[in-house]
């Protein structure tokens, strides 16, 4: 993709995003449009990974990918491969391993929270 991702729209940004983990082998690969909502962020993405070490390697990927394209990497939690999340500012990026994606049940909240569920 030539286009600085800066200047694409978010929906493009999304599908991008999903694209680039998708041609990682991450799994299971979900994202929630909050635009309507008052959440923190507008776009959600969910993968989950193979193992922790797989973890690393999508969000090397990623960082590897956008950052050239103009995507800034606001913050990004990296501790454990078990859980790693990196927050572009208007779309927040999870990636779990199978265990903590199904132990912490995002999709839910998230489903919850698109649906007018919680406030």
């Amino acid at each position: 993709m030539q286009n600085e991702v800066k200047y694409l729209k978010i929906k493009d940004r999304v599908d991008f995003i999903v694209h680039l983990l998708d041609s990682k082998k991450a799994e299971d690969i979900a994202f929630f449009d909050l635009t309507k909502s008052n959440y923190i962020t507008q776009y959600v993405i969910i993968a989950t990974s193979l193992a922790d070490k797989h973890s690393f390697a999508l969000l090397d990927t990623l960082k590897n990918e956008l950052k050239p394209q103009g995507e800034i990497f606001y913050a990004t939690d990296e501790d454990n491969g078990d859980w790693i999340i990196a927050d572009l500012g208007d779309i927040m990026i999870h990636i779990f391993t199978q265990n903590h994606r199904k132990k912490f049940n995002l999709e839910e909240f998230l489903t919850n929270y698109q649906n007018n569920k919680i406030r």
